[in-house]
């Protein structure tokens, strides 16, 4: 297999490492917010639910193109 694919197949899995770190954050903001306004939980719940699935999303979609990268450009 070429150095290069390798190396770009590495990179784009590395989108896994942002989306673990944007759903941290994202969690421990609807904590805090949580905790300020408890009344609100049905609320910060939903948009934390819908950013966790689309950060989830971008870590899934660079893992698709490693995997294609890997097979047709070997």
């Amino acid at each position: 297999m070429n150095t290069l694919v390798a190396v770009g197949a590495g990179l784009a899995v590395l989108t896994g490492a942002g989306a673990g770190i944007g759903i941290g954050i994202a969690t421990s903001k609807a904590t805090e917010a949580i905790a300020k306004q408890p009344e609100a939980k049905g609320d910060i719940n939903k948009a934390l639910l819908l950013g966790c699935a689309l950060a989830e999303a971008t870590a899934i979609y660079g893992f698709v193109i490693a995997v294609l990268i890997i097979l047709f450009l070997k």
